[in-house]
């Protein structure tokens, strides 16, 4: 029996990371275990707050007068444990890899409605009671009891009288009597859309290798290596069918929301009920509902983005991470995680297999697989005998030598117009938002910012507004120049609103559809404009990288990509990884069917090798030669990055306070030839939402241990000023900006 508690309390602040002891009361010992919710006095005005369980032993190592001041759990919150003991583990090794706090971690774990005190949502429904006897048996009576026969527990009194229109005062008789008994039951919040049944393909032969592979292999760890179209979703669906008749659970990761409504009916319509949704635009009754759906036990499978694999499914046998390259699946808030590292991690503890796919695998797993880290699996044709699309490069400085000076190459015009002629799809992919991606003075040079920060405005067409991209101010457009009062304010570069505008204005029977950020904010955005494509009631889908990956229209026969160096030219290490994937995952959306599919490629550096081997669809030659330059330049995966930013409203204290903690970083570090002191110095984008903000990247390799000194070295450093200056941490992040 335990007698002591180790406990996580939901304070935030970095002061009480740690897990305190606390007595287990008599009426509790029985009751306690690893993972509940509960509930402790905390502070110096004992506070009562939530705690989570992490620890239980029967005795602790304290002096009397120590022992005597341990305070006793209050209470249990929930009759169910919040975190599996699983992942009290992993929680820790989160910690120190991720460098953030125990309880950033534990909530990612649980849904936000758990400490909300969030429960069911329940109604009361009305179901069959006693049998009618002879003297009610009036018709108006007879059609209410057969109707509830037929739909017992589904509707409540007031549904049947507003939507069916049955007498209200003829179900209270019914009810009066015993004929019909009203019972509370649960309104489920949660996607339970019947679909369309997805029938189980033949595999072709390489599909059915990949299936073999993987279940057979000793392995637990796979990346497949396949073409755009070349069956990898149907690969996952037999490995979770497997899984459910081992009696496993799956998860499978996306990494854009954009992605759900494709997944979720390919597997639903495979798998019925078996499946649950999880992803960030649902709401908090929604993701509860699922969440504790698997925690019952009531489904064997989740989709969805980067969260889902927390969810606590009790036999994990598989996680599947498709298009497993993307950036989406780092988070960019505490804890910093990568999902693809988590489920290393989730294998390791829980022994399950991980399944990573991608025609552009990241890097970072190519050069793992190379080691034998991964177990690799290529599939080098598309499946049903799909052919890849014809993939043409255009030098737009030729087309600008030529005189055309429009948005639209010779070769993507005349592909429009014979796509838009013979009723087929196309796609056109440009990676900025807006009309106008920034606005000038061309007298003197004046640039429209924004005033919290270091950005260029973008003018947005529909609400005739400047906007900042990254703090969300705007601004009304004017024609004159703050600065010399000059009229000649001109509108400069294109976002997707302003092609959009233009196609409409070239293409006149084209029936434009755009998916960026600005339309899709509305809960349903992304369902209602892939089902709308798909059933082809428009003929072009405009967009930024929401259209670059994973969605599968048989109907488009032409991609364009309008400005294939707009990444290229970021000052980011992954820029040329970033180039190459975008170009080839988009250009994969094309002749997926039975049509041959072309894709025209505009840029004004056709030279680099980034875009010259995504129009080869080259990725061994590309990976030989980007690993070439990480190696040389000690990037990963050779060396790990982790990136210190600061961040405050005051300029000098932030300058100064960044540099007495670089002063300290390298006199700690300067002697050790494996670590390299970078900075500090303002971030790329220096200013955002009124705060300035400068970093110091520390790179090399180094150790989990000594990134956690270098962790506390800096919140000691910053600890008088820490409520004026805000800390990050961020190993191998996304980018450098």
């Amino acid at each position: 029996m335990y007698n002591y508690a180790g406990v996580i309390v939901n304070n935030d602040s970095v002061k009480v990371d740690k897990i305190f002891t606390y007595k287990i009361p008599e009426g509790l010992k029985n009751k306690i275990d690893l993972g509940q919710r509960v509930k402790v006095p905390f502070g110096m005005g004992n506070k009562n707050i939530d705690g989570f369980i992490v620890q239980l032993y029967e005795y602790v190592e304290l002096d009397a007068k120590s022992l005597s001041k341990l305070k006793a759990i209050i209470e249990i919150s929930d009759d169910f444990q919040v975190i599996r003991e699983k992942d009290i583990s992993l929680i820790g090794i989160m910690r120190g890899k991720y460098l953030c706090t125990y309880l950033e971690c534990i909530k990612v774990f649980i849904p936000s409605g758990i400490t909300k005190g969030m429960k069911f949502k329940t109604k009361n429904v009305v179901v069959l009671g006693e049998p009618i006897t002879a003297k009610y048996e009036k018709e108006s009576y007879k059609k209410i009891l057969e109707f509830i026969k037929e739909n017992n527990g589904n509707y409540s009194k007031q549904q049947l009288s507003n939507e069916f229109g049955f007498s209200v005062s003829s179900i209270n008789t019914l009810i009066k009597h015993g004929f019909l008994v009203l019972e509370e039951a649960v309104i489920n919040r949660y996607n339970d859309k019947q679909y369309n049944n997805y029938e189980e393909r033949t595999l072709n032969s390489l599909q059915q290798q990949a299936v073999n592979t993987i279940m057979n292999s000793k392995g637990k760890k796979f990346l497949i290596h396949g073409v755009t179209g070349s069956g990898k979703t149907e690969i996952y669906m037999n490995l979770v069918k497997k899984a459910m008749e081992d009696g496993k659970d799956s998860i499978i990761l996306i990494p854009e929301i954009s992605l759900t409504p494709q997944m979720v009916e390919r597997f639903k319509g495979r798998f019925g009920k078996n499946v649950a949704i999880f992803h960030s635009k649902l709401s908090d009754g929604e993701r509860f509902d699922e969440w504790m759906r698997v925690k019952m036990g009531k489904v064997k499978v989740a989709i969805g983005a980067r969260s889902a694999i927390f969810l606590p499914f009790s036999n994990l046998g598989l996680i599947v991470i498709d298009e497993e390259h993307e950036g989406s699946y780092k988070s960019d808030s505490d804890p910093k995680y990568n999902a693809r590292d988590i489920a290393e991690l989730k294998s390791d503890i829980e022994g399950c297999k991980v399944v990573l796919g991608s025609a552009t695998p990241a890097i970072e797993s190519y050069y793992k697989a190379t080691t034998g880290e991964y177990t690799l699996i290529t599939l080098s044709e598309r499946a049903d005998g799909a052919v890849l699309p014809q993939v043409k490069i255009v030098d737009m400085r030729e087309e600008l030598m030529n005189d055309n000076k429009s948005i639209f190459s010779a070769s993507l015009f005349s592909g429009l117009k014979h796509t838009l002629a013979n009723k087929e799809q196309a796609i056109l992919f440009l990676n900025r938002r807006g009309f106008s991606t920034f606005v000038s003075c061309r007298k003197c040079g004046y640039v429209f910012k924004c005033s919290n920060c270091d950005i260029a405005l973008t003018y947005h067409n529909y609400s005739s507004n400047l906007t900042c991209h990254y703090c969300g101010a705007k601004r009304q457009i004017v024609n004159t120049c703050p600065r010399c009062k000059s009229k000649y304010v001109k509108y400069f570069g294109i976002g997707t609103e302003q092609l959009e505008d233009q196609v409409k204005k070239v293409f006149p029977e084209a029936r434009t559809l755009r998916m960026d950020f600005d339309t899709t904010r509305g809960k349903n955005s992304y369902e209602k404009i892939y089902n709308s494509f798909r059933n082809e009631e428009h003929n072009v889908l405009i967009g930024t990288q929401m259209v670059a990956k994973g969605l599968d229209f048989p109907n488009v026969t032409l991609v364009g990509v309008i400005a294939a160096d707009l990444s290229l030219n970021l000052p980011d290490y992954r820029a040329n990884e970033r180039t190459f994937q975008l170009i080839t995952q988009v250009s994969g959306r094309a002749g997926r069917g039975k049509k041959p599919g072309r894709v025209v490629v505009q840029t004004y550096t056709p030279e680099s090798f980034s875009i010259k081997y995504a129009v080869e669809n080259d990725y061994i030659s590309f990976y030989k030669e980007e690993v070439e330059i990480r190696r040389a330049m000690n990037y990963p995966p050779f060396a790990k990055i982790l990136a210190i930013n600061l961040s405050s409203e005051d300029e000098k204290l932030l300058i100064k306070s960044i540099q007495d903690l670089g002063d300290k970083l390298h006199i700690k570090l300067d002697n050790n030839d494996k670590i390299e002191v970078l900075g500090p110095c303002p971030c790329g984008v220096s200013k955002i939402k009124s705060a300035y903000r400068w970093q110091i990247l520390i790179k090399g390799d180094f150790t989990t241990e000594l990134a956690e000194e270098i962790k506390d070295i800096t919140y000691n450093e910053l600890n008088s000023v820490h409520n004026y200056i805000k800390v990050g941490l961020d190993v191998n992040p996304n980018n450098l900006l």
